[in-house]
């Protein structure tokens, strides 16, 4: 079953455009050209109009650290931290070299890690920058449903240690959001940290 659903992850990522922009084993992340999908009013200002050019970030789910047997602690929380400052460091440094990059308005993606299982905010990714905002889901409850089982079977065959305390039915999701302004002062070539040990 595992190999099912990492096969069908390949195909989605084939067919949505989704692609590794790096080789760097440490890199959590994978990216993808976009549309902003709505107008977006950042914390820095920034306006961003529906149809502007995006940079989507996916998590690349085979670069997850596992956590130990009792499931993720505060040395795992810490170790994804890091991979994640290096990772977006490397989004970054990528970005900044692409022609078509300089089109891009924001950078964003769509998140299950922004709520603990019990639904409360985490604030990882407010420390990391990104503004957060609801999801707005094209198909309702229905599009719902199946979001949370797509999600819940990428978590059970990469990472099954994340499924503590989470329900299939209670997965929330959230849109992060930065400027590429932002995100470049922020991660830009200067200040990429150093790759996690």
């Amino acid at each position: 079953m595992r190999a099912l659903v990492r096969a069908f992850d390949r195909f989605l990522c084939r067919a949505t455009g989704v692609f590794e922009f790096c080789d760097d084993p440490e890199c959590l992340l994978r990216l993808q050209w976009a549309r902003a999908p709505r107008d977006l009013t950042l914390s820095d200002g920034a306006r961003v109009r529906t149809g502007a050019p995006v940079l989507m970030i996916h998590l690349w789910n085979e670069h997850l650290p596992h956590p130990g047997a009792n499931g993720p602690d505060l040395q795992w929380a810490a170790r994804i931290h890091r991979m994640l400052r290096h990772s977006l460091g490397e989004v970054a440094r990528w970005l900044a070299e692409q022609l078509e990059g300089h089109r891009v308005e924001a950078i964003g993606g769509i998140t299950v890690l922004a709520f603990s299982a019990d639904g409360r905010p985490i604030p990882l990714i407010r420390h990391l920058g990104f503004d957060v905002f609801p999801y707005r889901r094209a198909l309702g409850r229905f599009g719902e449903f199946w979001e949370n089982f797509y999600t819940w079977a990428i978590m059970w065959t990469f990472n099954p240690a994340s499924l503590q305390g989470r329900s299939l039915l209670r997965l929330r999701r959230a849109e992060i959001w930065m400027s590429r302004e932002t995100f470049l002062h922020r991660y830009g070539p200067d200040r990429i940290p150093k790759s996690p040990q």
